[in-house]
């Protein structure tokens, strides 16, 4: 029999919050902003990156949805001569920091019930730690974690397993009694690394076809995570 669950570690683009919802509108804008107006270079800017400037939508292959703002400042790189990669990835954390976050359930509740199962909760996301905290401040739910990281923290970036595992032992749990929630295959990788359960959800831009060889379950969203939690005993 597994381990009981005693902690739960959070992707954010994707779980905490929808993919979708929160960063299309956002991807246009900052487009246009990085190409200084110039709608023909900002389509530009947006084919480097897999994003349909036409169609306001990422390609869901696109090297943005699970990676780090280097990698992304890379791939824009060509489309930006004279601009340094330090630069633009400094303008995309200043510009994450502040796009709307739209939930993928309401996050009150949902972290209330799982705070009142006895589970420590954190956040393991390929963005940089700062936005992700402004990101969670903005909902009034940074306090809900007990742990934040980004790519940028100290311990790696997703598919590697070191924010997974620097979860565990700052909770002083066996990775084996964590579970890391995602939507990507970087999610699940990183957690199934650190000798995790990990579970998938469906509102980032992979399907379930695509998860659910990485994963335990595929849940619809984290607000089927409780009953799920119960139900592993």
């Amino acid at each position: 029999m597994a381990d009981a669950i005693k902690g739960v570690l959070f992707d954010k683009d994707g779980t905490l919050f929808d993919f979708n919802g929160t960063w299309n509108a956002w991807a246009k804008a900052t487009l246009v902003a990085l190409a200084q107006g110039d709608a023909p270079r900002a389509a530009e800017l947006g084919r480097l990156i897999g994003y349909d400037f036409a169609a306001g939508a990422f390609d869901p292959a696109s090297e943005v949805i699970a990676g780090t703002p280097d990698d992304i400042a890379r791939l824009l790189a060509p489309g930006l001569p004279g601009r340094a990669m330090w630069e633009i990835e400094a303008e995309l954390n200043a510009k994450a920091a502040q796009a709307p976050q739209v939930e993928a359930v309401p996050l009150g509740p949902l972290l209330e019930e799982l705070r009142g199962m006895g589970l420590k909760l954190g956040v393991a996301t390929n963005d940089a730690e700062a936005p992700a905290r402004a990101h969670l401040a903005s909902v009034g739910h940074e306090a809900g974690f007990d742990f934040i990281a980004g790519y940028d923290s100290g311990h790696g970036g997703k598919p590697a397993p070191g924010m997974c595992l620097a979860f565990a032992s700052q909770m002083r749990l066996p990775a084996g009694q964590v579970v890391m929630v995602g939507d990507s295959t970087h999610d699940l990788l990183a957690g199934r690394a650190a000798g995790m359960r990990s579970v998938a959800v469906l509102t980032g831009m992979a399907g379930a076809e695509e998860l659910a060889p990485h994963a335990s379950a595929v849940l619809p969203d984290i607000g089927h995570l409780p009953d799920w939690i119960r139900a592993q005993g």
